[in-house]
Protein backbone atom coordinates (compact mmCIF):
# COMPACT_ATOMS: atom_id res chain seq x y z
CA UNK A 1 0.00 0.00 0.00
CA UNK A 2 1.19 3.45 -0.65
CA UNK A 3 1.47 6.02 1.96
CA UNK A 4 0.65 9.81 1.39
CA UNK A 5 3.22 11.81 3.63
CA UNK A 6 2.22 14.79 5.85
CA UNK A 7 5.02 16.84 4.22
CA UNK A 8 3.53 15.86 0.97
CA UNK A 9 0.37 16.62 2.02
CA UNK A 10 1.15 20.11 3.21
CA UNK A 11 3.00 20.77 0.31
CA UNK A 12 0.47 20.30 -2.00
CA UNK A 13 -2.19 22.57 0.27
CA UNK A 14 0.85 25.22 -0.05
CA UNK A 15 0.76 24.53 -3.66
CA UNK A 16 -3.26 25.09 -4.12
CA UNK A 17 -2.96 28.34 -2.57
CA UNK A 18 0.00 29.36 -4.35
CA UNK A 19 -1.62 28.45 -7.60
CA UNK A 20 -4.72 30.04 -6.45
CA UNK A 21 -2.87 33.66 -5.73
CA UNK A 22 -1.11 33.32 -9.28
CA UNK A 23 -4.26 33.14 -10.82
CA UNK A 24 -5.73 35.85 -9.02
CA UNK A 25 -2.65 38.17 -9.55
CA UNK A 26 -2.89 37.45 -13.06
CA UNK A 27 -6.76 37.70 -13.38
CA UNK A 28 -5.98 41.29 -11.84
CA UNK A 29 -3.54 42.56 -14.28
CA UNK A 30 -4.71 45.50 -16.33
CA UNK A 31 -3.56 43.75 -19.92
CA UNK A 32 -6.38 45.31 -21.86
CA UNK A 33 -7.76 48.37 -21.84
CA UNK A 34 -11.09 47.79 -23.90
CA UNK A 35 -14.08 46.00 -22.65
CA UNK A 36 -13.81 42.14 -23.98
CA UNK A 37 -17.02 40.90 -25.83
CA UNK A 38 -16.18 37.66 -23.75
CA UNK A 39 -15.49 36.30 -20.66
CA UNK A 40 -12.53 33.55 -19.81
CA UNK A 41 -12.91 30.42 -17.86
CA UNK A 42 -13.32 30.91 -14.12
CA UNK A 43 -9.99 28.83 -13.64
CA UNK A 44 -10.32 29.06 -9.13
CA UNK A 45 -13.46 27.41 -9.21
CA UNK A 46 -11.85 24.38 -11.49
CA UNK A 47 -8.34 24.24 -9.89
CA UNK A 48 -10.77 23.32 -6.86
CA UNK A 49 -13.08 21.42 -8.18
CA UNK A 50 -10.41 19.16 -10.13
CA UNK A 51 -7.72 19.05 -6.69
CA UNK A 52 -11.08 17.98 -4.47
CA UNK A 53 -11.97 15.56 -7.12
CA UNK A 54 -8.70 13.65 -7.42
CA UNK A 55 -7.21 14.20 -4.12
CA UNK A 56 -9.51 15.83 -1.35
CA UNK A 57 -7.12 16.11 1.56
CA UNK A 58 -5.23 18.90 -0.79
CA UNK A 59 -7.87 21.15 -0.63
CA UNK A 60 -9.34 21.71 2.97
CA UNK A 61 -12.30 23.76 3.41
CA UNK A 62 -10.72 26.59 5.35
CA UNK A 63 -8.03 27.15 2.42
CA UNK A 64 -10.80 26.96 -0.65
CA UNK A 65 -13.14 29.55 1.65
CA UNK A 66 -9.85 31.45 2.23
CA UNK A 67 -8.97 31.80 -1.48
CA UNK A 68 -12.31 32.53 -2.94
CA UNK A 69 -13.47 34.78 -0.67
CA UNK A 70 -9.93 37.01 -1.13
CA UNK A 71 -11.50 36.72 -4.71
CA UNK A 72 -14.56 37.87 -4.06
CA UNK A 73 -12.87 40.62 -2.69
CA UNK A 74 -10.78 41.59 -5.23
CA UNK A 75 -12.94 40.84 -7.97
CA UNK A 76 -15.62 43.27 -6.25
CA UNK A 77 -18.04 40.66 -6.35
CA UNK A 78 -20.44 40.03 -3.53
CA UNK A 79 -18.60 39.47 -0.90
CA UNK A 80 -18.74 35.39 0.53
CA UNK A 81 -21.42 34.52 -1.78
CA UNK A 82 -19.40 33.06 -4.76
CA UNK A 83 -17.07 31.87 -1.87
CA UNK A 84 -20.06 29.70 -0.33
CA UNK A 85 -21.35 28.46 -3.32
CA UNK A 86 -17.82 26.92 -4.27
CA UNK A 87 -17.09 25.46 -0.77
CA UNK A 88 -20.33 23.72 -0.95
CA UNK A 89 -19.79 22.47 -4.49
CA UNK A 90 -16.26 21.66 -3.46
CA UNK A 91 -17.54 19.85 -0.57
CA UNK A 92 -20.02 17.95 -2.14
CA UNK A 93 -17.25 16.50 -5.11
CA UNK A 94 -14.87 15.68 -1.89
CA UNK A 95 -17.90 13.67 -1.01
CA UNK A 96 -18.19 12.02 -4.05
CA UNK A 97 -14.33 11.47 -4.67
CA UNK A 98 -13.73 8.09 -3.59
CA UNK A 99 -16.61 6.68 -5.93
CA UNK A 100 -15.49 8.81 -8.94
CA UNK A 101 -12.47 7.74 -8.54
CA UNK A 102 -13.13 4.32 -10.75
CA UNK A 103 -15.24 6.20 -13.16
CA UNK A 104 -13.59 7.47 -16.69
CA UNK A 105 -13.44 11.38 -17.32
CA UNK A 106 -16.38 12.06 -18.95
CA UNK A 107 -18.04 10.85 -15.89
CA UNK A 108 -15.84 13.18 -13.48
CA UNK A 109 -15.89 16.05 -16.37
CA UNK A 110 -20.23 16.03 -16.48
CA UNK A 111 -20.17 15.89 -12.95
CA UNK A 112 -17.74 19.15 -12.48
CA UNK A 113 -20.09 20.73 -15.45
CA UNK A 114 -23.11 20.17 -13.51
CA UNK A 115 -21.54 21.61 -10.55
CA UNK A 116 -20.63 24.58 -12.44
CA UNK A 117 -23.98 25.20 -13.51
CA UNK A 118 -25.40 24.98 -10.05
CA UNK A 119 -22.83 27.67 -8.73
CA UNK A 120 -23.34 29.55 -11.86
CA UNK A 121 -27.58 29.21 -11.29
CA UNK A 122 -27.08 29.61 -7.62
CA UNK A 123 -25.72 32.71 -7.83
CA UNK A 124 -27.58 34.35 -10.71
CA UNK A 125 -30.65 33.65 -8.37
CA UNK A 126 -29.74 34.85 -5.21
CA UNK A 127 -28.10 38.22 -6.90
CA UNK A 128 -31.78 38.56 -8.67
CA UNK A 129 -33.64 37.83 -5.46
CA UNK A 130 -31.21 40.35 -3.59
CA UNK A 131 -31.89 43.22 -6.94
CA UNK A 132 -28.49 43.30 -7.17
CA UNK A 133 -26.97 44.23 -10.91
CA UNK A 134 -25.31 41.75 -12.54
CA UNK A 135 -23.73 40.81 -15.87
CA UNK A 136 -25.69 39.90 -18.90
CA UNK A 137 -26.93 36.37 -19.33
CA UNK A 138 -24.37 35.77 -22.27
CA UNK A 139 -21.79 36.46 -21.06
CA UNK A 140 -22.50 34.14 -17.88
CA UNK A 141 -23.08 31.61 -20.51
CA UNK A 142 -19.91 32.30 -22.50
CA UNK A 143 -17.78 32.34 -19.50
CA UNK A 144 -19.61 28.34 -17.95
CA UNK A 145 -19.02 27.10 -20.84
CA UNK A 146 -15.26 28.50 -21.64
CA UNK A 147 -15.09 27.18 -17.69
CA UNK A 148 -16.27 23.80 -18.73
CA UNK A 149 -14.12 23.23 -21.74
CA UNK A 150 -11.12 24.20 -19.87
CA UNK A 151 -11.15 21.44 -17.07
CA UNK A 152 -9.38 18.93 -18.85
CA UNK A 153 -7.06 21.13 -19.30
CA UNK A 154 -6.68 21.97 -15.99
CA UNK A 155 -6.85 17.82 -14.85
CA UNK A 156 -4.08 17.44 -17.87
CA UNK A 157 -1.88 19.89 -16.43
CA UNK A 158 -2.51 19.22 -12.23
CA UNK A 159 -1.75 15.34 -13.51
CA UNK A 160 1.27 16.09 -15.48
CA UNK A 161 3.14 19.34 -13.89
CA UNK A 162 1.90 18.73 -10.39
CA UNK A 163 1.51 15.18 -9.95
CA UNK A 164 -2.62 15.42 -8.64
CA UNK A 165 -3.79 11.62 -9.53
CA UNK A 166 -6.11 9.88 -8.31
CA UNK A 167 -5.60 7.77 -5.24
CA UNK A 168 -5.13 4.31 -6.10
CA UNK A 169 -7.87 2.02 -4.36
CA UNK A 170 -5.31 0.68 -1.53
CA UNK A 171 -3.78 4.51 -0.84
CA UNK A 172 -3.40 5.40 2.82
CA UNK A 173 -2.89 8.38 4.49
CA UNK A 174 0.55 8.95 7.52
CA UNK A 175 -2.11 7.70 10.11
CA UNK A 176 -3.37 4.95 7.79
CA UNK A 177 -7.08 6.24 6.77
CA UNK A 178 -7.55 4.95 3.46
CA UNK A 179 -8.03 7.97 0.97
Amino acid sequence: MAEQSPGRVWTMRATYVALALVVIFFQLLPLETTPRRWAGPDLLTILGFAWALRRPDYVPVLAVAGVMLLADLLFQRPPGLMAALVVMATETLKARARGMRDQPFPVEWLSVSVMLVMVMLGNRMILALLLVPQAPVGLTVIQLVMTVLTYPVVVLASGTLLGVQKAAPGEVDALGHRL
